[in-house]
């Protein structure tokens, strides 16, 4: 009895213990697993996050004019695993710590991350293509070379001609 009272003592000294939110500040820790965001200018479209994705919320879809694709990432179904940031090879996929994801039974199926990622053209036949980004070529190769990055702004065809004409020369 004695060890009740001095618990209910110490509670009424220090006020609630509940947080204000949604009518003030809340503490979110620093290392808290949120909504995801999504780098469109990193990202290059291996789809390895497809992949791994626990929930299968993650989805791209290549637009019908050939212009790029649409990224998406469903909130609702999305676990916050963090698996997808862990293996993108360019750091394109970050988890945030944004955990606000209360949204209108109405947005049910329009509540996601959408980012537009837009192909280039080769230089050489002008066909679109999924770009390859800097970081992606730094993993491969380290400090990319500008002979290795203007490699890169070729299409797989035009690489492969390109080096048949080197290895002939």
């Amino acid at each position: 009895m004695l060890t009740f009272l001095k618990v209910l003592w110490n509670n009424l000294l220090q006020g609630p213990a509940t947080e204000p939110f949604p009518f003030g500040e809340t503490h979110t820790p620093k290392r808290l697993r949120g909504l995801v965001r999504v780098d469109a200018d990193k990202c290059a479209c291996c789809s390895m996050c497809i992949n791994v994705c626990a929930g299968g919320a993650i989805r791209q879809e290549e637009r019908e004019d050939g212009s790029g694709k649409d990224f998406y990432v469903w909130h609702n179904t999305c676990t916050f695993c963090g698996m997808c940031e862990k293996y993108c090879p360019t750091g394109a996929i970050k988890l945030s710590n944004d955990w606000s994801t209360a949204h209108f039974n109405s947005e049910k199926y329009s509540f996601r991350e959408q980012v537009f990622i837009p192909f280039e053209k080769c230089e050489e036949c002008n066909t679109r293509m999924p770009r390859v980004p800097y970081a992606m070529l730094e993993k491969i190769y380290g400090e990319p070379t500008a002979d290795i990055v203007q490699l890169y702004t070729l299409c797989p065809e035009c690489r492969r001609q390109k080096a048949a004409q080197q290895l002939g020369a």
